[in-house]
């Protein structure tokens, strides 16, 4: 094994270990050595350094520790190196020590010469070891180890601004959260990390052709259209509500919703409402619309499928036992069910309904009690259990019924959340019909009216209408890219002008359209298709919520489809990248599944809890600097870095820079920026109010 060239240390040597723990090492600092700057090391670093690297001889390799804080000790005996007249009287001397967490070793490889970085330590020196600084060389080994590091994100000041690489497997494979305060560069970020890697990657093949790539930016601030508009070598699509001749129209057309993303956008209840919401959907997308006329023979497939749906339901009470339980309510179902049937005979007297009927009512005769409550005087009414031979009849009877109709009817065609195009305006319809059929009509009135209220919007409905005008191959091609020139690498979502109505049950839309798109791809082709869905202002869009809440809003949907995309993405090859100023309102179960962080300044003491406790105790020296980061400055950390590194991200040209810059408002009010360009600011309000009135106001 090659040894480690321990003989040129001593001029390196800055202290002694006097404090050895498995989470902390303490040093006491040599009286020679360097006070501010160290000039040994083949380039001038500054020394002491809190967060600086420190290393320590164990056996055939290095102990690399971070510096966690510095102070000052008056001691009581200097130390004192060579020769000691004792003629001499030595008068106290303050001695400097400092606290180095243990992070991992360096070694010298044996092939390739090179010094190897790991984290983790499974020796630790014994008190007296000398502490040393680490060379230009050895510090570039333990900030750029790793394999694979084919990115260039930015550079160390703390490690002589050695580059900073990331792999694109391991920053974008495990989701991604970056997180900071406003102004401290999280879009420059973001935008920077996707170009960087498209660009490397087109390095790596050739400048004519387009990677292979999917980046699908979410934006509700409309930041990123600047930052990939253009020409270039990264190409992009935006899409946006009111697109010019080089963007494209939004469209998230309502049969892309699923059954709970209309359930949240309606509000619609959880007993009446939603069943009917989800029956509705099944039938319209399987072609099967309720005329407002029905001849004799749709009535009887009416009648069909609702004695079908009653026999399914009464055979899954017996296989549950639930008609068994006192406190169950399926008494009153069957009172409830006996009196539609009566009314329902009247259209349909030879069909045996009436035989239903009486088999339901005997059995809720033979277990119907009530009672007097005590002190209020109401009657109290309930039943007891009922018995398997009350049970059968009633099943006998409405097999007997179904029969006659020609046999039961399962669910036939699609399911409702199947993307199958239809009209709204049917849907509305088919709900009121489906209202009349059931007698449910004054339950059902809020909901279709609020359907027909939205539709009839017209920012809505550029959005969510125009069934037949979308393709769903199409609109996959566009927003995931079909793998050429023409569609480009990175498509941007521009949500800016998204009516707040659907602002969360489109994002939602969207986002599960390109999850469940990957999911078939795979399905269909054995391997993953990698994509990186990108969320802008995801506290918003993904803030944890009550799961305690029957109705769920839009809101809660649209974050419970980001936790599943968390939880199953990277199974599925979609990676997920969170940029957020408050992590500490983002769902815990999102924020959990990120395995990486770009942590920019954070100030909250509540966001900065919550980072704290994402990394061990003995890593987070480091993240002391978050409230006092300079913008372009962030701490990279998890499992696309090797160890918690500080970072200055490179620098990207205004040009390709999100539009997220602070008003200039003293620039405005003298006319002139900083460097004496003018800055100009003309008030045109009657273009700006004909364009907000559509027109109408002209």
């Amino acid at each position: 094994m090659s040894q480690v060239p321990f003989e040129s240390a001593g001029a390196l040597r800055v202290g002694v270990v006097d404090f050895v723990a498995p989470d902390e090492i303490r040093v006491a600092i040599d009286i020679e050595a360097p006070e501010s700057v160290a000039l040994n090391t083949g380039t001038p670093r500054l020394f002491p350094r809190v967060n600086g690297y420190l290393l320590i001889a164990v056996d055939e390799v290095f102990l690399v520790g971070q510096t966690e804080w510095l102070t000052v000790e008056r001691s009581a005996f200097p130390k004192r190196r060579g020769m000691q007249d004792f003629g001499l009287i030595d008068l106290p001397y303050p001695m400097r020590r400092l606290r180095l967490n243990p992070i991992g070793t360096l070694s010298l490889g044996s092939a390739s010469g090179r010094y190897v970085f790991a984290r983790g330590a499974d020796a630790f020196p014994s008190n007296g070891a000398a502490v040393m600084l680490p060379t230009e060389r050895q510090l570039r080994s333990i900030v750029e180890s790793g394999q694979q590091r084919r990115v260039k994100v930015g550079e160390s000041p703390l490690a002589g601004d050695a580059d900073v690489r990331v792999d694109p497997d391991r920053l974008f494979g495990r989701h991604l959260a970056v997180l900071g305060n406003t102004g401290s560069g999280k879009s420059c970020t973001v935008a920077g990390l996707i170009r960087w890697s498209l660009e490397q990657a087109q390095h790596e093949i050739s400048s004519e052709v387009q990677p292979n790539a999917r980046f699908i930016i979410l934006d509700p601030n409309g930041e990123y259209a600047r930052a990939f508009a253009g020409g270039g070598s990264v190409k992009a699509r935006i899409f946006k509500v009111g697109a010019d001749e080089e963007q494209s129209a939004l469209k998230v057309p309502l049969w892309f919703w699923n059954s709970a993303e209309w359930a949240s956008f309606t509000q619609a209840s959880a007993r009446t409402q939603r069943p009917l919401l989800r029956r509705a959907l099944r039938e319209i997308k399987a072609g099967r619309r309720v005329s407002s006329e029905p001849g004799r023979e749709e009535k009887e497939q009416v009648l069909r499928r609702y004695l079908s749906s009653r026999l399914v339901s009464i055979r899954r009470d017996i296989r549950s036992g639930a008609f068994q339980l006192e406190e169950s309510k399926f008494g009153f179902r069957l009172r409830a069910m006996a009196e539609d049937l009566r009314e329902r005979h009247v259209a349909f007297p030879f069909h045996g309904l009436d035989s239903i009927a009486e088999a339901m009512e005997a059995a809720c005769r033979d277990t119907f009690h009530s009672f007097p409550e005590p002190g209020t005087g109401k009657t109290v009414e309930y039943y007891r259990a009922f018995n398997e031979r009350q049970v059968s009849a009633i099943v006998e009877a409405l097999e007997s019924s179904v029969d006659l109709l020609g046999g039961i009817v399962y669910q036939e065609g699609p399911d409702e959340d199947v993307p199958v195009p239809f009209n709204g305006a049917e849907l509305a319809d088919h709900l009121e019909m489906l209202a009349e059929q059931e007698n449910v009509t004054q339950y059902l009135d809020f909901l279709v009216s609020r359907i027909r209220t939205f539709l009839a919007d017209p920012k809505l409905n550029s959005v969510i209408g125009d069934a037949g005008s979308v393709k769903l191959e199409d609109w996959l091609s566009d927003y995931l890219g079909a793998g050429d020139s023409e569609h480009g690498c990175v498509s941007v979502v521009d949500l800016s002008l998204v009516p707040t109505e659907v602002a969360h049950v489109v994002t939602a839309v969207i986002a599960r359209m390109l999850f469940e798109a990957l999911q078939r791809y795979v399905a269909k082709h054995g391997v993953a298709l990698p994509t990186v869905l990108v969320m802008e202002e995801a506290h918003t869009f993904v803030k944890r919520y009550r799961d305690d809440i029957e109705n769920q809003d839009a809101a809660t949907v649209c974050c419970q489809m980001f936790e599943r995309i968390a939880r199953e993405g990277r199974k599925f090859g979609l990676g997920l990248v969170l940029s957020s100023q408050r992590p500490s309102d983002l769902s815990p179960t999102v924020l959990s599944q990120c395995n990486t962080f770009l942590l920019h300044r954070i100030s909250n003491d509540r966001d900065q809890e919550l980072v704290h406790r994402l990394v061990p105790d003995n890593l987070r020296g480091l993240l002391r600097e978050l409230p006092s980061l300079a913008s372009q400055n962030a701490i990279l950390l998890g499992w696309a870095s090797e160890l918690p590194v500080l970072v200055r991200m490179n620098d990207l040209p205004r040009s390709q820079q999100p539009r997220s810059d602070d008003p200039e408002f003293w620039g405005v009010w003298t006319g002139k920026d900083e460097t004496g360009k003018p800055v100009l600011r003309t008030v045109e309000w009657k273009a700006i109010a004909l364009d907000w009135q559509e027109g109408v106001g002209e």
